[in-house]
């Protein structure tokens, strides 16, 4: 069985290793690491991911920028994205079934079963 694999875009090194860490332990995942929104595009290129896990509050360059950068380029505007943010609270994606102007949204810190649920529910059948 193929492993999907994730993206996870965010300036926080500490936040990023922990979620890679927690994903690759579950044996479904192949976790990369971008910590610099400046070179987001790059690493999508190169790693080709099934899904992107990507910040909203970065320096250089914002989530939602970094995103529309993914949405105009051929080989990444169908990859799943779901933003992770401090910015909303949990209770405030629950209202909106997790959707914040049509994309979806997580709330940081989420659990890993929550990351988990959200990453199946956006991934395309086959993993």
């Amino acid at each position: 069985m193929r492993k999907a694999k994730i993206l996870i875009i965010d300036d926080e090194r500490g936040f990023t290793e922990m979620v890679k860490l927690n994903l690759e332990v579950t044996g479904r995942y192949r976790v990369f690491i971008e910590n610099d929104s400046e070179f987001a595009m790059d690493t999508v290129i190169r790693t080709q991911p099934d899904i992107i896990l990507l910040d909203v509050i970065m320096p250089y360059r914002e989530g939602p920028d970094v995103a529309f950068q993914l949405r105009n380029h051929p080989l990444s505007r169908d990859i799943p994205v779901i933003f992770l943010t401090a910015t909303i609270t949990k209770e405030e994606t629950a209202s909106g079934c997790g959707l914040v102007g049509g994309h979806v949204f997580l709330a940081k810190p989420s659990s890993v079963e929550e990351l988990i649920a959200a990453i199946e529910q956006n991934l395309e059948d086959g993993f």
